[in-house]
Parts: C-alpha cells; structure tokens; sequence
C-alpha cells in the first residue's frame, strides 16, 4: 500500500505492537449479538473485512450483566462470550490485524428491562433525559439507583476480570470506555456525580473511579495493552460539568502517572461554543498535557485525517461511520478513491444487510465496468 506523502499510512509502534498505518477503527455499537449477548458468527466476518486498519476497536462490551443497557450488544463476562470472541480475534490476527476489546459498563443509561425489573446504576441518582433503546421499543429513563461506596471495589474488579477474559479471548490489548456518558464518564463529572463519599465532590474525588479503573486493568493485563477513551467537551447522554477544562486536565494529567498504551479523545459532536470552560477542540489541548500516544476521533475524513497527524496534535486517526461503509478504507485512502456511503438504516440491529455486503474498492470497480 503506497504511504508516499500521506501520514495515514505510515506504520506505528504501539507500545510495543506493531502497527501497519495509523488509520484506527472506531469503536461502534452494531446490535448484532446472539443470545446470550454472544458476539454472532457473522461478527467475525464484519471484523476480518476491516483487518486492514492499523488497529481495530470493538464495539462496546460490556463487563457484566449490570453494564447493560442496549439490545443485542456483546458481553465479555461469561464463558460462551469468550469463547465468541476468540472466533473474531482470530479472524482478524489471520489477516495480520490488531483489535483492542473496549469494555463497556454503561451506568444509568441503561432500563429495568435489561435487569429484571431492578433500576440501573450509576454514581447518583440523576435521571438522564431521553429514552432508552430496548427490544420493546423505546422507554423513557428511570431514575437510577445510587451505588453505595462498598459496592465500587466490585464493579472496579468486573473490569479487571473482564481485561483478562479479553486477553484470554486473544486480543491484543483493552480500551476502557470512559467517554460519552456511560459510567466512568458519570463519575467524573459534577452533572452526574453529586456523591459526598470518597468519590464524589472535588475533581480529585470524582476522578477516582476512572483511575481505579485504569490501575487495575493496567496491572491486570500490562500498561502496554490498556488504553482509555474519554470525551472531554462531550454531551452525549445528556452529560454536562461545571469545568470541564480544569475536571479533564487533572485526569488526563494523572494518567500520565500510568504510563498507558493510549489515550483515545473523542472531539465534541455538538456545538458547545457558547459553554463556558468547554473546548470547541480538544485533542489539541490534551496533546500539551498527555506524554503518551493520542488516538483522536470525530468526523474525520482523509484531508482532515492527514492534517491533525501532520500538526503533530495526534499520533492515530480513529474513524467510525467511514469504516462500517467501506471495510478497506486505509486502501481506499491510499489511493483517494471514492467511498461508499453509509446506510443509517441498517445501523443498529439486524442481519449481513449494511454489515458484512459492503463492497471493497476491486468489487466497486468492477461493478462500474460491468
């Protein structure tokens, strides 16, 4: 694959692994899992089509029947889900690829339907506004239940147990997802965190958890082969904190201290220009702060891709929506080509349809000249 004047396509060292170019697939929820929350058959196709990726990120996977709150997504908490997984690691390790397993926990945004009828939980007990997605149709949230602080040091310890069941899945390392308003990220910020323990309160309290967090997986499985993602200036979820400037900076800054694979920043989706203390850019600012590698994602396309490598504010571009559609897309930047649309239909739930029939660049060529 050519890489002449194009950063995308230069390879990486990650910690150590290997990596053919910086062109990253982003995590993404596909709500295609088999009973069980077993990763489906099919998934393993879906993955060895995007080997090609510098890294591959799964979709959200959830550390333990608490951690659910979407239909049809994967766990990494029981043996068959394992087992599922290892199909799909070694799918893609057969085509040389890399795949980091993010693990999910997704706090109050989540329903009683998933849970037998017991309330989610989360930091405190503050209500999300919007509607929870379910095999039922879609519910308004519920009012979560409030962890109690003896039960942390568990939850703590399901993500550590689910690194490991990772790594004896076959992947090559772990993303923990802290961003986008699920629980990590409901622990750091004062929106969603109005605890007076321990864990809550100042920054250094709320950012806690996710340091824990962070700690334990690092020492579970190797710095080397944890990464975390987080969200700095991010509303989904109706998620909102008083600073988060200051609240990030002294998180991002103290994981440093940790020495990890990664941090994966995700830019804002809305406009948050009028906030105070919000950055309209952030992987910028965290690049003065963060020692490390810097995955950044948010829209990307090619051009912009290749700029925030060539500014030196990123070291991997992370792409989502251009990679469901377009399962060879470091190929298809190499060469500027076109590129497939995405079909926003055949998102979330379903069969091959809009997952495994994309068409890579020689099949697209070849329609054209039929």
């Amino acid at each position: 694959m050519p890489n002449k004047n194009n950063p995308l396509l230069i390879s990486y060292n990650l910690s150590g692994l290997e990596l053919s170019n910086r062109v990253v697939m982003a995590p993404m929820t596909r709500s295609r899992a088999a009973e069980g929350n077993v990763p489906a058959d099919m998934a393993a196709e879906y993955y060895k089509q995007r080997a090609s990726a510098g890294l591959i990120i799964s979709e959200g996977t959830q550390i333990s029947p608490q951690g659910v709150g979407y239909p049809w997504t994967p766990g990494i908490h029981s043996k068959e889900q394992v087992e599922g997984w290892k199909k799909i690691t070694k799918a893609v390790h057969e085509e040389d690829g890399r795949i980091f397993a993010q693990i999910w926990h997704v706090g109050r945004i989540s329903h009683p339907f998933f849970h037998n009828g017991e309330l989610p939980v989360a930091p405190s007990a503050v209500k999300p506004e919007g509607e929870a997605f379910t095999p039922e149709g879609m519910k308004e949230f519920v009012t979560p239940r409030a962890l109690e602080t003896d039960e942390i040091s568990g939850v703590v310890d399901d993500y550590a147990r689910a690194a490991q069941n990772a790594m004896d899945a076959g992947f090559d390392g772990v993303e923990i997802h802290g961003a986008n308003g699920y629980l990590i990220d409901q622990f750091i910020q004062d929106s969603t965190n109005r605890r007076i323990d321990r864990y809550g309160g100042s920054v250094e309290n709320r950012a806690r958890f996710a340091l824990e967090v962070a700690q334990v997986v690092a020492d579970t499985i190797g710095a080397h082969k944890t990464g975390i993602r987080l969200s700095p200036s991010g509303e989904f979820n109706d998620m909102s904190d008083s600073n988060p400037k200051h609240t990030f900076t002294y998180l991002i800054q103290h994981l440093n201290e940790l020495d990890l694979a990664y941090l994966h920043l995700v830019e804002p989706l809305t406009d948050i220009s009028e906030r105070d203390n919000y950055l309209e850019v952030v992987t910028p600012f965290f690049r003065n702060i963060y020692d490390g590698t810097i995955i950044t994602c948010g829209n990307y396309t090619r051009e912009s891709g290749m700029e925030v490598l060539e500014n030196n504010n990123a070291d991997l571009v992370a792409y989502a929506r251009l990679f469901l559609a377009n399962p060879d897309l470091p190929n298809r930047f190499a060469q500027n080509a076109e590129l497939n649309e995405p079909d926003p239909d055949t998102f979330y739930g379903g069969d091959a349809e809009g997952y495994i029939d994309y068409p890579f660049l020689d099949e697209s060529i070849e329609e054209i000249t039929e």
